[in-house]
């Protein structure tokens, strides 16, 4: 079901369309919940798609003990979650923040107990949670009159709805035993582009990828770990054409997935991503880049001899709703690191960077005038914390600039040694309308 290339003036007004009146605004597609009625921050988040609804939990256990009592409570919270959810049953990932990777064969035990053969694509990353609990997870549920799912084993699933097909893939790690990055990077892409192949999907369709990386600012053959992991993704990319149909027509190319590259304990390598196909010839695919931040996949040699290969952001644009996929972001303005030292304004200056990402104005300069999203809008965050003893000072700043979006706070190292918290999620806004008879056209840049 690959997409279906249109024409250049095709695409570029395919996003035509009229309203008459002075309607108000739609309303936010994002609505925030939590179980029970205290004042802590969501636990979930209710996405409203049409006759299409998504579900994003974000849970860590109440209550301390043995592992199996913490991720009971956790998939208790989820149950009584998706029972108030009228007709959102089908769970379809789940990334779970592990702070002893001893616990993983439990966990999968005792996961295989609770879905069954219904079991979700899920990705173990060796991230603590900074709440002090064994485990941490966010998962993806969704229901509607058209999802079908189609299950291809336990790291590979793709679910089908309104004339989209997505696939998620996650938990690949590299089986190459050299002991180098370059080849191990090379080698679990390679074991995604297999795992996408048998779900009929190519890599030239993945939206937004995952990787965890052991030691990420260590060093390796005289030069730094992640810097390696951008030399391997670079020649992974090399001859690879994301979604080029689906680009607006003089969108400049090569264009790159969102994507996030963090630490994560130990020295292993795990990899995931989401790709989406379709025949619909109203939808167009928009990478998104910070007016204040040097595109990754253009920063100087002095940072990554071979730079980083990520957009900023991935933006679906459907005639009635925007989902924007932000890619890990940091407290960098241009190419620089700022506020050594400060987390608080380090978490402020990341979440500014994000908020203008994302901004209408960012989409206007694209050529899409109404389009856009607030930080109220994001469906969920995780929050990549490099120091525990930073988690309060975050923490608050992060309630306080995105209120009730539900968020997972994980320890983790951040690709450059000063930068000390890292933030990622998903938005998803409605669309506004056009002034009658008006017509949007996509502008290069």
């Amino acid at each position: 079901m690959l997409a279906r290339g249109l024409g250049a003036r095709q695409r570029q007004d395919v996003l035509k369309r009229s309203r008459g009146g002075n309607p108000s605004p739609p309303p936010r597609l994002v609505i925030p919940g939590r179980l029970g009625t205290s004042s802590k921050p969501a636990d979930f988040s209710v996405v409203h798609l049409g006759r299409t609804r998504r579900l994003s939990l974000l849970l860590a256990p109440q209550v301390r003990g043995s592992l199996a009592n913490q991720l009971a409570d956790i998939l208790t919270a989820q149950t009584a979650i998706l029972k108030k959810q009228a007709g959102i049953r089908l769970v379809t990932s789940q990334t779970v923040f592990l702070r002893d990777a001893a616990d993983q064969p439990e966990c999968e035990r005792l996961f295989g107990a609770h879905y069954g053969d219904q079991a979700p694509v899920t990705t173990f990353v060796l991230q603590a949670p900074c709440c002090g609990a064994a485990l941490a997870m966010e998962a993806w549920a969704m229901g509607g009159p058209s999802v079908r799912v189609e299950r291809f084993g336990p790291n590979l699933m793709a679910v089908q709805y309104d004339g989209l097909r997505w696939v998620y893939c996650g938990g690949i790690q590299s089986s190459e035993s050299s002991g180098l990055l370059h080849r191990q990077t090379l080698d679990a892409l390679d074991k995604l582009r297999c795992a996408l192949r048998q779900a009929g999907c190519g890599f030239e369709s993945v939206v937004r990828t995952w990787f965890y990386l052991g030691a990420i600012t260590g060093s390796e053959r005289r030069t730094q770990r992640y810097k390696e992991l951008n030399r391997a993704r670079c020649d992974f990319y090399r001859t690879i054409k994301f979604y080029d149909s689906l680009l607006p027509a003089d969108c400049p190319r090569p264009v790159y997935p969102a994507s996030t590259g963090i630490g994560a304990s130990g020295t292993g390598l795990v990899l995931g991503c989401t790709a989406m196909q379709t025949q619909r010839g109203d939808l167009v695919l928009m990478p998104l880049e910070n007016p204040q931040q040097t595109p990754a996949y253009q920063y100087h040699a002095r940072y990554s001899p071979r730079s980083p290969k990520f957009s900023r952001a991935i933006a679906l644009v459907a005639p009635d709703y925007v989902t924007t996929w932000v890619s890990g972001t940091a407290s960098i303005v241009d190419s620089e690191s700022q506020h050594r030292g400060d987390i608080g304004k380090q978490t402020e200056q990341t979440i500014d960077n994000i908020e203008k990402l994302i901004a209408p104005q960012n989409f206007r300069s694209r050529g899409v005038p109404n389009a856009g999203a607030s930080l109220q809008d994001m469906a969920k965050l995780r929050v990549y914390i490099k120091r525990h003893e930073d988690y309060a000072k975050c923490r608050a700043v992060c309630e306080r600039r995105f209120g009730a979006v539900p968020t997972i706070y994980a320890l983790a190292d951040v690709c450059r040694p000063e930068l000390l918290v890292e933030i990622e999620g998903v938005a998803f806004s409605p669309r506004t309308p056009v002034n009658p008879n008006g017509t949007e056209r996509f502008l290069g840049r």
